[in-house]
C-alpha cells in the first residue's frame, strides 16, 4: 500500500473514532450512571485527534514514517479496545475479555512512547535525483 493510502486510512479511522466519541458522549449525557461511556468517549476523541496530528507530523516529515504510522495505528487499535470494553460493560454488563481496558490503556501508553521514538529516530538523508 502506498504512503498516501495508509495515511488516508488513518484519517478515515480517526474520523470514525471522533464520530463514535461524540455518540458515546451524547449517550453518557442522557443515561443515568453512564460514567464508563464518558470515559470511552474521551479516549476516542483524544486519540482521534492524536491520530490526525500524527498523520500531519508524518506528512511534514517531522516524524519517521514507519514508526509514526505504527504509533497512529496503535492509537486506533488501543482506543477502540479500551472504549469497546467500557461500552460493552455499560450495555452488556460484562467485559470484552479479561483485562481488555487495561490492555488498551497500556497500548495507548506504548503508542505515545512509539510516537516519541518516531520523533527522535534518525531518518536517512534524502538522495538527490542524480544519485549524489
Amino acid at each position: 500500500m502506498t504512503r498516501g493510502g495508509l495515511l488516508r486510512i488513518l484519517v478515515a479511522l480517526a474520523a470514525v473514532m471522533g464520530a463514535d466519541g461524540v455518540i458515546l458522549a451524547a449517550a453518557a449525557a442522557h443515561q443515568p450512571d453512564a460514567t464508563r461511556l464518558a470515559s470511552a468517549s474521551s479516549m476516542l476523541l483524544f486519540h482521534a485527534t492524536a491520530v490526525l496530528a500524527t498523520v500531519a507530523l508524518i506528512e511534514h516529515s517531522i516524524v519517521h514514517l514507519k514508526i509514526g504510522v505504527t504509533a497512529a495505528f496503535g492509537f486506533v487499535l488501543a482506543a477502540a479496545l479500551f472504549a469497546g470494553d467500557l461500552t460493552l460493560r455499560q450495555y452488556a454488563g460484562h467485559s470484552l475479555f479479561s483485562m481488555a481496558a487495561p490492555t488498551g490503556g497500556t497500548l495507548l501508553i506504548v503508542s505515545w512512547l512509539t510516537l516519541a521514538v518516531a520523533a527522535i529516530w534518525p531518518r536517512r538523508p534524502s538522495r538527490s535525483p542524480d544519485g549524489a
